[in-house]
């Protein structure tokens, strides 16, 4: 599990990322990067307000204080929740959005621990990179205001600051357990979303292939 970047075909760096659980699947699609979102705050999805988030704020008054949140509003009975910015937030200091209908984005995380991990499936859908810093650089690089020193300092900042991106990067989230890796080396991996039975009966059954 990782995020490579490349120009063309060649690999310019890669990064440990981490993945939706098997019971919250990282989708597969194509997108395009268009903003940057330094300090961002994390809007809590539905799904996730009613498993952990309500049930949290029934057990303890101080739930939300305690997790740095707060309710904007109120929505079909529901309230509207959402994360300050700030080293806890679990977007972490960055995010990085290509618009979808799946609400699937690319941010850090305070869970830096996660990626020395052998398996990387971890989240409810979006995927966690481990270089964050370095992907803002990398899809900032023709923006002369953003050096460095000043990606590090909008991190921090603890307010939440978007930019937008010159030129769209596009983004291809992938699912391979067999691969053939830069050495030429078969690797295999774990079916961690049970999809290759559904290719092989596909392959087996000749549909969708070209005869």
């Amino acid at each position: 599990m990782c995020t490579d970047v490349y120009r063309a075909d060649s690999l310019l760096w890669s990064c440990n990322a981490v993945v939706g659980q098997t019971d919250h699947a990282t989708t597969l699609f194509y997108g395009e990067i268009k903003y940057v979102v330094f300090s961002p705050y994390w809007n809590i999805p539905p799904g996730i307000l009613r498993k952990e988030v309500i049930p949290g704020m029934k057990k303890n008054a101080n739930y939300l204080k305690n997790h740095n949140m707060e309710i904007t509003g109120y929505r079909a009975g529901l309230p509207v929740v959402r994360q300050k910015p700030g080293p806890s937030n679990s977007l972490g200091l960055v995010k990085f959005l290509f618009p979808n209908s799946y609400n699937i984005y690319l941010h850090d995380t305070p869970a830096k621990s996660l990626f020395n991990e052998s398996a990387r499936a971890f989240s409810h859908g979006c995927i966690r990179i481990a270089e964050p810093a370095k992907l803002a650089g990398f899809l900032l690089k023709d923006n002369q205001k953003w050096n460095s020193a000043k990606i590090d300092s909008a991190m921090h900042s603890g307010k939440e600051h978007y930019v937008t991106i010159k030129n769209k990067v596009p983004v291809f989230i992938a699912y391979f357990t067999a691969f053939i890796d830069r050495n030429g080396r078969l690797n295999f991996r774990k079916d961690i979303y049970n999809l290759d039975e559904r290719l092989a009966a596909t392959i087996i059954s000749g549909e969708g292939v070209y005869q």
